[in-house]
């Protein structure tokens, strides 16, 4: 190959190279923001599950403690009927029979629910959304990573002149709201 052929070669690899750059950089942005995108439908999945599971556990919280004080009120109710009225009275009798009554209720009641599970019920609902905060803590983690990288890869140079002309802006990262050092509190309202 003679010195001029080899200069050709080269010139014609170096134009090859510049007219691929573009196209190269351009697919590589494409590559960062449909990352970026994906993450967010991550984070978008989680606050819909969120948005889904709290009413529902508070709803089935909510019911199990109704239930359970509903028996248990009862119970009360007909064993301090049962005490108030005189010994041997046809009272006692109906307080005895009132008790009777509302502890067949709450055997029912075990019987379905092997353990009578109100507190156990509020700390799931408590280790629920514990778990849910913490997916959405993971995944806008991962979604401020793949932003990062969208966005580093958009301001470096000379990539920054395809991602102008792309129309490649810059993502917002996910930041701790201004009441973030403040702890939620979760209330289960009366029924």
């Amino acid at each position: 190959m003679t010195p001029a052929s080899r200069a050709a070669a080269l010139a014609a690899a170096v134009l090859l190279a510049a007219a691929a750059w573009p196209a190269l950089t351009y697919n590589r942005l494409v590559q960062a923001r449909a990352a970026v995108d994906a993450q967010w439908a991550q984070v978008d999945a989680q606050y819909q599950r969120r948005v889904d599971l709290v009413p529902n556990l508070v709803g089935a919280v909510r019911g199990a403690l109704v239930q359970e004080r509903t028996v248990f009120e009862a119970l009360a109710r007909a064993r301090t009927a049962y005490l108030a009225a005189p010994p041997g009275s046809e009272a006692r009798v109906q307080g005895a029979n009132a008790v009777e009554r509302s502890l067949g209720r709450l055997l029912g009641v075990v019987e379905s629910y092997p353990a009578l599970r109100s507190v156990e019920t509020v700390a799931r609902l408590m280790d629920e959304l514990a778990g849910t905060e913490n997916r959405i803590a993971v995944e806008r983690r991962r979604y401020n990573e793949r932003v990062a990288v969208y966005n580093t890869r958009v301001r470096q140079f000379p990539a920054l002149l395809i991602a102008r002309l792309g129309g490649f802006r810059l993502r917002p990262y996910f930041e701790a709201a201004s009441a973030a050092g403040t702890a939620p509190a979760l209330t289960l309202p009366s029924p």
